[in-house]
């Protein structure tokens, strides 16, 4: 059971390996949605995540001759690097399986951590059941990222560190994938104050806790699809859940387009590299239909890498209306590319990419196309670049920008 003296316990515990993740109140994100909102940075850990917390904990209370066996676990890249640094900590070795689909970054840094890593699987649940095939083949000590009640109760210390920080909270968002962490919170917050409202936050395309909820039981997805991949859980634990139903006051889905620009405002306001999974519970901010209330925002991790963050960076600027691209078709005569750049130059916008097709058309001298990506400040700058190339006779198409860097 999950108990009070557990949960102590397992702060004193982890304070040997955590970095302090002190709140930080957040006037940009506070304006966003009438509340007054705080962030948990736990992507500023030692390995990037919270998970360090339950892994840790989980490693403490094993006897030395299990800790000997030598150390299994799968994940998608927390967790896996969580148990990789306790497993060096206690001197023991440790195999780690992680998806094949699983950042190069989160890789690198668990075998950095003196790891033994294994690719199986498209997703966390496949590589699971493979982690724990090799236990039973091998004799190792199987460490679960979140279906244990002792790695439960060390991710539960981000609820004590929140608590006295912030005595007075109201609402607290968790991140949810299978659940680890939103059942450590949630149920030493309701302990230490049953007004503290916890609310969990999943991907739309892997809400299995949400569907679970729905069934009233342990509920498998068939498929789970999200940028979010930390969270990309088909099954939620079965030994947390009756926590997770007892404790969790809602659950908010959020859609992959809300985290891409959730990442823009964090990096732009907050100077902060917060994965995905991590900026789930700040793309839940706007869902809340309470106002004027205290709400921390966990952010559960920062490890992501170079080309996913590219990636994520640039779909941010389209959807902000700060990048986008428009086809215009005009005859082939000179100066008028040195007019259409004009214009365009005059309204302030910037071009960062030209294409001048001469083919497109068999009577090139009719019209050529020009594809120009352009920025912008927003979508307001945007339509006004837009009305004078319309203005002026060149009938822009918007299309979709391709790859600007």
């Amino acid at each position: 059971m999950l108990t009070i003296e557990k949960f102590e316990e397992a702060y004193s515990i982890v304070q040997k390996v955590v970095h302090p993740t002190t709140l930080i109140e957040s006037e940009f994100f506070s304006s966003t949605c009438g509340n007054k909102v705080y962030l948990k940075p736990e992507n500023m850990q030692l390995t990037g995540a919270y998970k360090i917390r339950g892994a840790y904990y989980k490693i403490s209370t094993l006897s030395e001759e299990d800790r000997q066996k030598g150390l299994i676990t799968a994940s998608a890249g927390n967790h896996a690097q969580g148990v990789a640094y306790a497993a060096r900590a206690y001197g023991v070795k440790a195999i780690i399986v992680m998806p094949t689909s699983t950042p190069l970054i989160k890789v690198n840094r668990t075998k950095a951590y003196g790891a033994e890593v294994v690719l199986y699987g498209e997703v966390y649940d496949e590589a699971c059941n493979h982690a724990l095939k090799l236990a039973e083949e091998h004799g190792y000590t199987f460490i679960h990222p979140f279906d244990d009640l002792d790695v439960a109760t060390g991710q539960s210390t981000v609820a004590m560190e929140i608590i006295k920080d912030l005595p007075f909270v109201d609402t607290i968002l968790v991140p949810v994938g299978g659940g680890g962490l939103a059942t450590g919170v949630s149920t030493l917050a309701k302990m230490l104050n049953p007004h503290i409202k916890v609310i969990g936050v999943e991907p739309a395309g892997a809400a299995c806790l949400k569907e679970s909820f729905a069934n009233n039981e342990v509920t498998t997805l068939p498929a789970v699809d999200t940028i979010a991949d930390g969270t990309a859980v088909k099954t939620p634990g079965s030994k947390i859940f009756p926590y997770l139903m007892e404790n969790l006051d809602d659950i908010i889905t959020v859609e992959d387009s809300e985290l891409i620009v959730a990442f823009l405002d964090m990096l732009e306001n907050h100077k902060m590299l917060v994965e995905n999974s991590g900026l789930l519970t700040v793309a839940a901010l706007k869902h809340l239909e309470a106002k004027g209330e205290k709400v921390v925002s966990i952010l559960s991790g920062g490890n992501m890498d170079v080309i996913t963050f590219s990636s994520v960076v640039q779909h941010g600027l389209i959807a902000r209306s700060r990048i986008f691209t428009v086809s215009i078709l005009l005859p082939d005569k000179p100066g008028e590319l040195q007019n259409v750049a004009g214009l365009i130059a005059e309204e302030n916008g910037n071009i960062i990419k030209l294409e001048h097709n001469q083919f497109v058309t068999i009577n090139r001298n009719s019209a050529v196309e020009l594809v120009i990506t352009i920025e912008a400040f927003g979508p307001e700058h945007k339509e006004q670049i837009l009305a004078v190339l319309n203005d002026k006779g060149y009938r822009p198409i918007e299309k979709k920008p391709k790859a600007i860097f």
